[in-house]
C-alpha cells in the first residue's frame, strides 16, 4: 500500500535535512552499541555464568542511554541500585532490536529483558515477569503539521512499530474497534528512539511508541505530536524466562528493598525521569 505524505513548505527543509543528518549520525553510534564499556558486556553467544545476572537492556532515553561518557536511564539506575542491594554483579547488553533481546532471553543468553514491552496476559503465557516497575502507555507519533485528532482517522493507514513488540496486537485491536484496515509495518532494525526521528525528518508518516520515550523525545524534536493515544495505561516489568521463576522472585524482592529501604534515591528516580 502507498503511504500518503505531506510535501514539506520550503521553510521545513532545511530542519528534515538537519534532522535526517541526526537519524544517520544516531543509528551509525547505536550500530557500536555492543562494543564493551565499564558495567558492559558482549553476549557472545554465552551466558556469563557464575552469580553474574545479564540484562539485555534497550536503548532509550527512559530505559538506558549514553552520553558522551555517563551511562543513565530509568531501568539502568534502578537495577544498578538493586545490584547494589543484592550483592550481585549485573553485566548490562545494550540492544537496539527487541526482536533480538527476546531471542537471548529464550535462548538463556540473558537473563533479563528490560525494554518497553508491556505486561499483558497474553505475555504471561510466553514470559515470567517482575511485579510492575512503572506505568506506561503506547502513543501515535506524528507530524504536527497535518496531525490527526483520532484513532479512527488512522483507517487504511500504515503504522510503523519495533519488531518483537506487542504493540502490533494492540494495533490489531485498534482495527477491530474501529471497524476499519490499519496496516503495520514491522522494522527489524531500529528501535522507538530512531522511529521517533524519522518521523521528524519525514522518513516514516507514523510510528507507535511508549508514552515515556515519546514525551522525553518530543521537547527534542521540532514539528512532532504524540498527542494520539493507541492503548490505555499499562504497567511495564521486566520479562524473564518463563521457568527462571527464582530470579523473577528476588528481582521483586530487592526491588521492594529499595523502594523501602532506599526511598530518597528512588523518590529521586522518579521524579528525575517521570516527572
Amino acid at each position: 500500500m502507498m503511504i500518503r505524505q505531506q510535501q514539506p513548505k520550503r521553510g521545513q527543509m532545511l530542519l528534515y535535512a538537519l534532522l535526517l543528518v541526526a537519524v544517520v549520525g544516531c543509528m551509525v553510534t547505536l550500530s557500536k552499541c555492543d562494543k564493551p564499556r565499564a558495567g558492559q558486556a558482549r553476549a557472545a553467544g554465552v551466558a556469563s555464568g557464575g552469580d553474574t545476572i545479564d540484562v539485555a537492556i534497550e536503548y532509550s532515553p527512559v530505559t538506558y542511554y549514553t552520553y558522551d561518557d555517563t551511562l543513565g536511564g530509568y531501568n539502568y539506575d534502578l537495577l544498578r541500585a538493586i545490584s547494589s542491594v543484592a550483592g550481585r554483579p549485573f553485566k548490562f547488553h545494550p540492544i537496539v532490536s527487541l526482536d533480538k533481546g527476546l531471542a537471548g532471553i529464550e535462548q538463556g543468553i540473558y537473563d533479563v529483558l528490560v525494554a518497553q514491552f508491556p505486561l499483558t496476559s497474553r505475555n504471561r503465557d510466553r514470559y515470567a515477569f517482575t511485579r510492575p516497575i512503572y506505568i506506561d502507555q503506547q502513543v501515535l507519533v506524528q507530524r504536527a503539521v497535518g496531525a490527526v485528532h483520532s484513532q479512527l482517522d488512522l483507517a487504511g493507514d500504515t503504522l510503523v512499530v519495533v519488531k518483537g513488540s506487542p504493540m502490533v496486537e494492540r494495533v490489531h485491536s485498534l482495527s477491530r474497534e474501529i471497524g476499519d484496515t490499519i496496516y503495520i509495518r514491522v522494522d527489524d532494525t531500529y528501535g522507538p528512539e530512531q522511529l521517533m526521528m524519522q518521523v521528524a525528518a519525514g522518513e516514516i508518516r507514523y510510528a507507535v511508541v511508549n508514552k515515556s520515550i515519546a514525551r522525553y523525545l518530543d521537547r527534542r524534536l521540532p514539528g512532532v505530536d504524540v498527542s494520539v493515544d493507541i492503548s490505555m495505561s499499562q504497567f511495564q516489568s521486566w520479562l524473564l524466562r518463563k521457568d527462571n521463576l527464582a530470579l523473577r522472585d528476588s528481582l521483586d524482592a530487592w526491588h521492594a528493598t529499595v523502594k523501602r529501604d532506599h526511598k530518597a534515591l528512588y523518590d529521586n528516580l522518579q521524579r528525575r525521569y517521570f516527572r
